[in-house]
């Protein structure tokens, strides 16, 4: 028997089963994933050669991570709880301003469990938000392991002993995996700068709490609002990116691929995954599928069009009609009689 749906309630019997064995596995299997690659030496760093004197990996030493204008512990913490503080002030206001007749449906599943829609979008959002995290660090360190680039100061941390590598022109390429005196654990930091990391997660909670304010938030009266804010988060990433090169940690190319990185994953999980953070209206009915169209609006393909001969047939028989006042029929034989009676003979 079924069970009938109440009023303004939605079942669902595959939201907790999908959540605990589908998308819990896939959280934590991505965490892990990202803590190898952060914290253990599971995966090796590709070692690069280097030329003797290369003026681009000469700059000085500026120290450890931690001594930075801007460290990671810094930046970790406004990645977290910048966004983390948009989405919930976001949630609570739209769901308590939002028209009681456009909320979303309250979720029940299996009859007993009953999920308030604004907790839902609160989960489902920081939920994302946290695996693109996770996400944005896995592709920035694994870009950094497999291609190994050095950083700019890495001949300074490296300290290469020129003369026992027999150092005489700047066109000499060293490949020697010992060529190094320095502390091997600065100079295995100093072997990953290709893409920035604190750029590609500055880029990727810029972005995603930009696009979050002005999908979601409703601003009347003004119009400057949620731009103020969202360039202002913009300006702060991009803020990161350039500290990195003027302290001599990253390159250009280096800050670029981490932008290009955290605004790709920000744009593809809002646009793809979450529906650029849409309420689902009860009621509304489902978007028809459109033709395929181009740009422009034309078709993408126009086929000719080629008149039937039974139309035209039906055609000539009509203008036959209406001139001589004549009926017509369609026999099933191919051939057509037309029974025809004269005038005189309606009279």
């Amino acid at each position: 028997m079924a069970v009938e749906e109440k009023p303004g309630v939605k079942s669902s019997s595959s939201i907790v089963p999908c959540f605990l064995f589908v998308e819990l596995v896939i959280m934590a299997g991505t965490v892990l994933l990202a803590y190898y690659f952060e914290y253990t030496d599971t995966f090796p760093v590709h070692i690069q050669g280097f030329f003797c004197y290369d003026k681009s990996f000469s700059k000085p030493y500026p120290g450890p991570e931690s001594a930075s204008k801007i460290p990671p512990v810094l930046i970790y913490s406004l990645v977290t709880a910048i966004p983390t503080l948009m989405i919930l002030a976001g949630e609570l206001c739209t769901f308590f301003i939002k028209a009681e007749g456009v909320r979303e449906k309250t979720i029940v599943t299996a009859d007993c469990c009953y999920f308030n829609p604004l907790l839902r979008r609160i989960i489902r959002f920081l939920g994302v938000y946290a695996f693109g995290l996770f996400t944005t660090t896995i592709f920035a360190n694994a870009g950094q392991v497999v291609i190994g680039n050095q950083t700019p100061h890495f001949l300074s941390a490296c300290r290469p002993n020129y003369t026992a590598l027999g150092c005489q022109t700047t066109l000499q390429y060293i490949t020697e995996r010992r060529a190094c005196t320095g502390n091997p654990l600065v100079v295995m930091a100093a072997r990953k700068s290709f893409p920035s990391k604190d750029t590609a997660l500055s880029v990727y909670a810029a972005a995603f709490t930009a696009m979050y304010v002005t999908l979601v938030f409703k601003t009347q009266g003004t119009r400057l609002t949620k731009p103020t804010i969202s360039l202002t988060l913009l300006c702060l990433a991009a803020l990161v990116g350039v500290v990195r090169v003027a302290e001599y940690r990253n390159h250009w190319a280096d800050v670029l691929a981490g932008f290009f990185t955290g605004g790709a994953i920000a744009v593809f999980l809002v646009t793809c995954v979450i529906n650029n953070f849409r309420w689902l209206q009860p009621g509304a009915p489902s978007p028809r599928p459109q033709r395929p169209e181009s740009l422009l609006g034309m078709p993408m393909v126009t086929l000719p069009c080629v008149e039937s001969p039974l139309e035209k047939l039906r055609g000539d028989l009509r203008s036959l009609r209406s001139h001589d006042r004549q009926p017509y029929r369609f026999p099933a034989a191919p051939d057509v009689l037309i029974q025809s009676r004269s005038i005189s003979s309606e009279v």
